[in-house]
């Protein structure tokens, strides 16, 4: 089935099989196979099952969420909210929503990395991003093993 000694990486070979097999076989909300099946049946390593299934996420395909799977997405939908952007991005724009309509206000903590993993099904490092982008903008500040904070109203961006 797949061509290892080709031009094409084995990954992308992968992620056609599995995009064949999705619309073929599989509905939204429905679980796409996992990146440890993915290696037993093609025979590859774990990394090249990852990469096949970011492909997939990447074209909007399905989406995945942490503890739980990669699942088929709604035709048009790029992720589990139908977001377009980089779900950092999106999660970013949440917490800063909420700082504009004062539910987090200044000095305050903003919820936790754990607690955002849970909400937004998020890998740690996605919603790392996100604080990090929203410290870049000034909307919040951190303090070393203490967490981070709503930055005080008259430091939020204009």
């Amino acid at each position: 089935m797949l061509n290892r000694e080709g031009d094409t990486y084995l990954y992308l070979q992968i992620s056609e099989v599995l995009r064949s097999r999705i619309t073929a076989e599989l509905a939204p909300g429905d679980l796409v196979i996992s990146e440890a099946e993915i290696q037993r049946e093609f025979k590859v390593a774990r990394t090249t099952a990852r990469r096949a299934i970011r492909v997939l996420r990447n074209q909007g395909l399905v989406h995945t969420r942490q503890g739980e799977g990669t699942f088929v997405n709604v035709p048009g939908q790029s992720g589990p909210l139908g977001r377009r952007a980089p779900f950092y991005r999106h999660i970013a724009g949440e917490i800063r929503e909420r700082i504009r309509r004062h539910e987090l206000v200044s000095r305050q903590q903003i919820p936790s990395e754990v607690e955002l993993v849970r909400e937004y099904g998020a890998a740690r490092e996605t919603v790392r991003r996100a604080i990090a982008l929203l410290r870049e903008e000034g909307w919040v500040y951190s303090v070393p093993h203490r967490g981070s904070f709503v930055a005080p109203q008259e430091q939020w961006p204009v």
